[in-house]
Order: structure tokens, then C-alpha cells, then sequence
């Protein structure tokens, strides 16, 4: 199976318990899209919002990793929210703004109104949107990571 290249969207405080914890979450939990990620893919977080909730707009790349192994797995948040997670390795990266990399994203075909892609929660995205923004964030990842 080939690698393949994930965006979740996520609040930004949301991305960084994710990172703290070595854990993704997409779709406010759900485990399907999940499911569709294997061992060794990659996945970059894209936050429109800073905070989960509120106003403030981040639309901002916030970080960047590979999934480490298939196992989908479910927390107890309490209060009845179990949300599934799957593991992943988490690259040091910097986070940036979405603007500049816009009009040389191949996935955003409509770059007036650019943020229609992100509605669903998850994408799959090309090689090569992959590598040119995870190179934009400065990431450091094995070599196998970023394929030329």
C-alpha cells in the first residue's frame, strides 16, 4: 500500500493537546475518518479557528506527523464523549499561516473562496501539496517522509 496524505482540520488548542498526547482526532471524534489512514501516512493539521467554539480565526497549518501504527482507538473524555484517536509520531515543525501557500495548492481549486475544502473535517491530499507545505513548516521528518 502506498503512502498517502491526510489535512484534518482542528481548532489549534484543539491540535495541541493532540501533539502533547501523540494522538489525532478528526471529525469530533468520529472513527471513520480515522479508518482510513494506515501505517506510515502523513497528516497535517489545518486550524481555521484558534480556539474550539469561539470567533478567532487561526488559518494556520499547526502541525504535522505519521501515522505509527492501525490501531483506532476510543478515549472516556466523561460526560458521555468517547472520541477515537488514532497514534501518531509528531514532527517539530513551525506553524503557518495558509495565505502565501493558497494559490499553489493544487487542492483548492477555488482560491476566492478557498476554505470550502476544509468543510468536511478530512482530506486527502497530493504528494506534492504534502511536501510543499510540510517544507514551508520547516519539518524535520525521516527521509521517507517527504518522498521527492
Amino acid at each position: 500500500m502506498s503512502r498517502r496524505y491526510w489535512i484534518i482540520v482542528a481548532s489549534r488548542d484543539h491540535v495541541q493537546v493532540g501533539v502533547s498526547g501523540g494522538f489525532a482526532q478528526a471529525s469530533h471524534g468520529k472513527a471513520s475518518p480515522l479508518k482510513r489512514m494506515h501505517t506510515g501516512d502523513d497528516v497535517i493539521y489545518y486550524s481555521s479557528k484558534a480556539v474550539f467554539g469561539t470567533a478567532e480565526k487561526c488559518q494556520r497549518f499547526t502541525a504535522c506527523g505519521e501515522v505509527t501504527d492501525e490501531t483506532v482507538w476510543q478515549a472516556d473524555m466523561g460526560a458521555d464523549f468517547r472520541p477515537f484517536r488514532r497514534n501518531i509520531r509528531f514532527f517539530p515543525c513551525e506553524e503557518i499561516s495558509i495565505v502565501p501557500l493558497i494559490p499553489a495548492l493544487s487542492f483548492i481549486t477555488d482560491k476566492q473562496r478557498w476554505g470550502g475544502v476544509f468543510r468536511f473535517g478530512m482530506l486527502e491530499i497530493p504528494h506534492v501539496d504534502y511536501e510543499r507545505i510540510a517544507t514551508a513548516m520547516g519539518v524535520n521528518a525521516p527521509a521517507h517522509a517527504i518522498e521527492t
